[in-house]
C-alpha cells in the first residue's frame, strides 16, 4: 500500500470506529437509562421519552451528514476523491 492509501485507511477506520461508538451510545445505551432520563422534563416531555421517540433518530440523521462530510474531507486530503 502507498503511504497515502495507508493514511486514508487509518483515518477512515478511526472515523468508522467513532461513528459506530456514537451509534451504540444513542441506539442502546441512552435507552438503557430511560427511567432516569424521564425525571428530566423538557418542553413538557420526559427526556427519556423524547430520546426514544425522536432524539435518537435526529442524532442518526445528523451523524449521516457529518460522516459524509468528514469522509469527503479525508478523501480529498489523501487524494482519492472520486471527482479528482
Amino acid at each position: 500500500m502507498t503511504p497515502n492509501a495507508e493514511q486514508h485507511w487509518a483515518r477512515t477506520k478511526s472515523l468508522m470506529i467513532l461513528m459506530v461508538g456514537l451509534w451504540v451510545f444513542f441506539g442502546f445505551i441512552v435507552h438503557m437509562f430511560v427511567g432516569a432520563l424521564n425525571k428530566i422534563v423538557i418542553a413538557g416531555f420526559p427526556l427519556g421519552f423524547y430520546m426514544a421517540a425522536q432524539g435518537s433518530l435526529i442524532v442518526f440523521v445528523a451523524m449521516l451528514f457529518w460522516f459524509a462530510k468528514a469522509q469527503d474531507k479525508i478523501d480529498r486530503e489523501t487524494g482519492v476523491a472520486e471527482d479528482e
